[in-house]
């Protein structure tokens, strides 16, 4: 009977998160259920569960997991004083008389409201808020226009410091600060991807993406300096804070703790932080985080359950008849995950999916930085999928009802295409990531000179 409790306790989860009952209390439901038919049976050592309490502890004495509030606490007060949508107006003044020019002011934003954020569903809101009427009043195609925001706003996903990144980093056990150094080159190629396919539109199809030339008769310098002014405060405090973590000179909680403090005096100085704001950013720092707490101990208590019941040993079985090694499981995982994302969410494929294949890639002598970074960008896939990507669901929501939810659709399908193509980028060219080891000191470079006893 052994070696059915596993499967069977992974397909009951399956039905419970079709069933639609929420994520966390099904981990922990169909757990508990099955830990109970184990210990019924004598299949299941009950004593086995006392190691949850070590999971819990464990869970609020992560250091990476500091961060998560801090980072969310930072995006949400940039978005609620108002001073992303004051870059964004400003970007708009310097690229709108280029073709395109607020898509590419959107995408821009977009990059620098996600580093801060972390998390795709306010990114996605946010930006829509603020970019998508402009680009609807300026006559955009809105297919372009909803694709383009969907895109910036998923970049959330791979721009460090991310909330993903931190939740992937927990679950697969690797160095937080490794995988933000090996996500930075990825993410730019991924800004740069998106800017050049609006590039590619614009001179193809210029009536897509209309100029605003003639709107704005100001000077290029005065445009300019109003662009220093509004952007470049948000913008230097993201790239402090990147430059922080990236060169070790401080955690990313720290990292975190600096960027909340700076936005806060950003919001003082140009009187923007009121009280209302700033409750409503606490009061959305407070849900999110504690559903994500609430995920992670339903994920480790179900993940203890699974193994306890040798569902590990199941999981390994099924990988036995992959060919090709290292290739066969990574070309596997990547195309399963990019088809289980057609139905779980990122926090489901994170919290089940993946815990139970970072076993069976360390065997295989997988570079889990490398592995991580990848499924982070396979995962970005996840919020773009027609018709059930989670950012598209979110822009639907601040999309005007004048705009059908099938061109949100095929707006997206350009840009989830170019998060395709950055996955399979990353498989041929694993250095995008990874960095080249030290060379090796020779040892017969090394000289050691001991001073003689003295008589």
């Amino acid at each position: 009977m052994t070696e059915i409790l596993a499967p069977a306790m992974f397909l009951c989860l399956v039905l419970a998160l079709f069933a639609g009952f929420p994520v966390a209390f099904s981990l922990a439901a169909v757990a508990g259920a099955f830990g109970a038919i184990g210990v019924t049976t004598g299949h299941f050592n009950v004593t086995f569960l006392n190691n949850m309490l070590f999971r819990i502890q464990g869970t609020f004495n992560n250091d990476n997991l500091l961060a998560l509030p801090l980072l969310i606490f930072m995006g949400m007060l940039l978005e609620r004083t108002g001073i992303a949508e004051e870059m964004f107006t400003a970007l708009n003044r310097l690229f709108g008389r280029l073709s395109g020019g607020l898509a590419y002011t959107t995408i821009i934003v977009g990059a620098a409201l996600s580093a801060i954020t972390g998390f795709v569903s306010a990114s996605v809101v946010a930006i829509g808020l603020i970019s998508l009427p402009v680009m609807l009043r300026a006559k955009y195609d809105p297919k372009l226009a909803t694709g383009v925001v969907a895109a910036a706003g998923t970049l959330a996903q791979v721009i460090p410091p991310s909330l993903v990144l931190i939740i992937l980093a927990e679950q697969l056990e690797v160095s937080l600060l490794e995988i933000y150094r090996g996500a930075l080159l990825p993410a730019a190629l991924l800004v740069v991807s998106y800017l050049s396919y609006i590039l590619l539109v614009t001179r193809l199809s210029p009536e897509r993406a209309p100029s605003t030339l003639g709107r704005d008769v100001a000077p290029q310098s005065q445009i300019v300096l109003e662009v220093v002014r509004a952007a470049g405060p948000p913008l230097g405090i993201v790239s402090a804070v990147l430059a922080a973590i990236y060169f070790g000179i401080a955690t990313p909680t720290e990292g975190g703790a600096i960027g909340v403090v700076a936005i806060l005096l950003l919001g003082l100085a140009g009187r923007k932080l009121t009280g209302r704001n700033l409750r409503q950013a606490m009061d959305v720092t407070g849900i999110l985080c504690s559903g994500i707490i609430f995920l992670l101990l339903g994920a480790s208590f179900f993940m203890l359950v699974f193994r306890g019941l040798e569902g590990h040993v199941w999981i390994e079985s099924l990988f036995k008849f992959l060919p090709a090694g290292q290739v066969g499981f990574i070309v596997f995982v990547n195309v399963a995950i990019f088809f289980l994302a057609f139905f779980l969410d990122f926090f489901e494929i994170a919290f089940i999916v993946l815990p139970l294949i970072a076993p069976i890639a360390r065997q295989l002598g997988i570079d889990m930085v490398w592995f991580t970074v990848l499924l982070a960008v396979n995962l970005q896939t996840s919020f773009m999928h027609p018709p059930f990507g989670i950012a598209l669901y979110n822009l639907r929501s601040v999309t005007p009802s004048s705009v059908p939810t099938s061109q949100i659709y095929w707006g997206a399908v350009p840009f989830l295409v170019l998060q395709v193509l950055m996955v399979g980028l990353l498989i041929a060219a694993p250095q995008i990531v990874t960095r080249a080891p030290a060379p090796a000191a020779s040892p017969g470079a090394i000289n050691i000179e001991l001073p003689a006893p003295e008589n």
